[in-house]
């Protein structure tokens, strides 16, 4: 085993982490996940950038208290790691209850003491063709 096989597999971690938490619909599992630094950056699909951990989480605050409820079924990952940093690309195959879609996400993690923390999640809607 490569010392990156078991980095990569803490970055998988992680990232499964963050669609845990959005599909628990839970806050603090989102405060997990999160860096809760000045430079944090979110962009949710349609939204404005997001800068900063107090809009980022209130943003989260706003979806879990809202009506959707997401599934997620993660494709096409890709990571790619540095030693502080781990960007991870995929697909998020989103079902909820009216409807389906698909959104091109990039999301950043930055190594800690302990772990791997978000620094940017970014999702676009892929248009249907």
């Amino acid at each position: 085993m490569s010392l990156a096989e078991p980095v990569f597999a803490e970055v998988v971690a992680a990232n499964q982490a963050f669609y845990d938490a959005h599909e628990q619909r839970s806050l603090e599992a989102m405060d997990a996940v999160w860096s809760h630094s000045n430079d944090v950056v979110c962009i949710h699909p349609g939204w404005p950038i997001l800068r900063g951990w107090d809009d980022v989480r209130a943003s989260w605050a706003g979806i879990f208290g809202g009506p959707g409820r997401n599934q997620f079924v993660v494709t096409n990952v890709a990571v790619s790691l540095t030693e502080v940093l781990a960007i991870v690309t995929l697909d998020e195959n989103l079902l909820d209850q009216q409807a389906q879609g698909t959104i091109a996400a990039t999301n950043v993690f930055r190594r800690v003491d302990d772990g791997w923390l978000m620094v940017l999640h970014h999702g676009s809607p892929v248009l249907a063709r």
